[in-house]
């Protein structure tokens, strides 16, 4: 069995040197999110024709332009506009993501979607699928144009935001990198396990001046600082 017909995680590196796991959706869940997502489109398109079958001519002509922005831009707008998630990929647990961790933008979203017209080829997304089966993190042919991903949602966070009230000043004047370094630390680090979180802050004990939780905790405190939290 291929490796891509099962559910992987991908590792990419943020700019600020942290890894993610991502956990990459495999073909099955994608497909009850399309199907999902299908369903509704449909049912506004019913919805919508009622009154409009009362406008005869252009009742019709209106039907057949709400017909082409819910096939078009429903998927484009709810992807780049909610968090890379349409209602059936957000009732899966899914969301759609750049390939580098990043939320995903408008010109990936509208690229991702436009090319369905080619992952549908012959018929009945067979050039997608198959796509999907030979691609390690089961990504078609739009994905992979876009450069995006589409991943499992956690259910909730993996660790829990220590709460840190204490606020302390670099003990140096910081450059602005070095500011955007240590917010993004308090940023992500919840979001790492203890040990990963440890071994980041032992790369800046020349600020800290300690090492082990109390780096970690030094770090939160000098984050806070910056904010202004004061």
């Amino acid at each position: 069995m291929s490796d891509a017909m099962l559910d992987t995680r991908r590792q990419v590196i943020t700019p600020e040197g942290v890894p993610l796991q991502l956990p990459a959706a495999g073909p099955l869940p994608r497909a009850l999110a399309w199907l999902l997502d299908l369903l509704i489109r449909f049912c506004i398109l019913f919805l919508m024709a009622i009154p409009l079958m009362f406008l005869d001519e252009l009742g019709q002509g209106i039907h057949s332009v709400i017909m082409f922005l819910v096939f078009w831009a429903y998927p484009i707008l709810f992807e780049a506009l909610w968090r890379g998630q349409t209602p059936g990929k957000r009732a899966l647990g899914l969301r759609v993501i750049a390939a580098d961790g990043a939320p995903l933008g408008w010109m990936p979203a509208i690229t991702r979607n436009l090319l369905r017209t080619v992952d549908m080829l012959p018929i009945g997304y067979a050039l997608g699928l198959l796509c999907t089966l030979f691609d390690r993190h089961g990504r078609r042919l739009g994905d992979l144009v876009a450069r995006s991903q589409v991943v499992h949602v956690s259910a909730r966070p993996e660790t829990v935001k220590p709460v840190v009230e204490s606020v302390v000043a670099p003990p140096l004047p910081l450059r602005p990198d070095e500011q955007a370094a240590l917010l993004a630390y308090a940023e992500r680090a919840p979001r790492l396990s203890a040990g990963r979180q440890v071994e980041l802050a032992e790369l800046a004990r020349p600020l800290t001046g300690t090492g082990g939780q109390a780096g970690v905790l030094r770090m939160y405190a000098m984050a806070n600082w910056l904010l202004g939290r004061r």
